[in-house]
């Protein structure tokens, strides 16, 4: 892989990582179209941390926040809300993680996936905004969803914001918390990357050029993806992304 079609699956992670159109689908698919074959998901981790810093600085006034008032009680429930609903995709990352790297290399699968996503996303079409606040009980349930997420083809932000919709939350909080969410979730990714790069340098195939391109297009596309969906989530538009995924899928399916 050279530097420039590193940076070009870094401007699609950082379009479709927040966009509902799931980024790991369109990273395999781009792959796919470009010839580019790297083993397992590791080009898939490091655009998703070039992501990850675009998550905390567009949130960084919640973040803020949550560090401020740590000592409220409302505050630690929160963030035990948040630790509860990472179990799930831990859980699922660690045990599953040769199985799940193997999907990648897969875009039939991928096809299969993005159909589903387009399904839940049509399905928001259908409720009503909720003022509902999230609670260990709901944030367990969007975690869950969250580990299915892992698979490539299913968005994570679509997943997480429809269940959060779903289980009554504003598109606000919804929003809000499936981002927040995918700090530690993201983050454990690189832990496990910076560790096998570490213990098996031999199987980490990428260059430092192609590692910056990503990261660095990732992050500065990611940042005005994410600005823009909070105006098409408070919209009630969320579905519209629905058709793409069903479009998208029945393409692959053809070539």
């Amino acid at each position: 892989m050279s530097w420039f079609e590193a940076l070009l699956l870094g401007v699609l992670q950082g379009i479709t990582e927040f966009l509902p159109i799931s980024s790991s689908g369109h990273l395999v698919i781009g792959q796919h179209i470009l010839g580019i074959e790297v083993p397992g998901n590791a080009f898939e981790i490091v655009v998703h941390l070039g992501s990850l810093l675009s998550i905390v600085i567009v949130f960084r006034k919640e973040i803020a926040t949550l560090i401020q008032t740590i000592n409220r009680r409302s505050t630690q429930l929160y963030l035990l809300t948040l630790i509860i609903a990472t179990i799930p995709a831990v859980i699922v990352g660690i045990i599953w993680k040769e199985s799940i790297e193997k999907t990648f290399e897969n875009i039939g699968f991928v096809s299969i996936m993005l159909m589903f996503t387009g399904v839940l996303l049509f399905i928001t079409k259908f409720i009503k905004k909720g003022s509902k606040e999230v609670n260990p009980g709901k944030g367990f349930l969007i975690g869950i969803i969250q580990a299915i997420a892992i698979l490539p083809g299913i968005s994570r932000s679509g997943f997480t914001i429809s269940m959060g919709l779903l289980a009554g939350l504003s598109p606000t909080r919804a929003m809000s918390f499936s981002f927040l969410l995918a700090i530690p979730a993201i983050s454990g990714a690189g832990i496990l990357m910076g560790v096998e790069m570490i213990s098996n340098e031999s199987q980490f195939s990428l260059s430092w050029p192609v590692i910056l391109s990503g990261f660095i297009s990732s992050f500065i596309v990611g940042w005005i993806s994410l600005r823009w969906l909070a105006g098409i989530l408070n919209s009630g538009k969320l579905y519209w992304f629905g058709y793409y995924c069903v479009a998208m899928a029945l393409i692959i399916r053809i070539i």
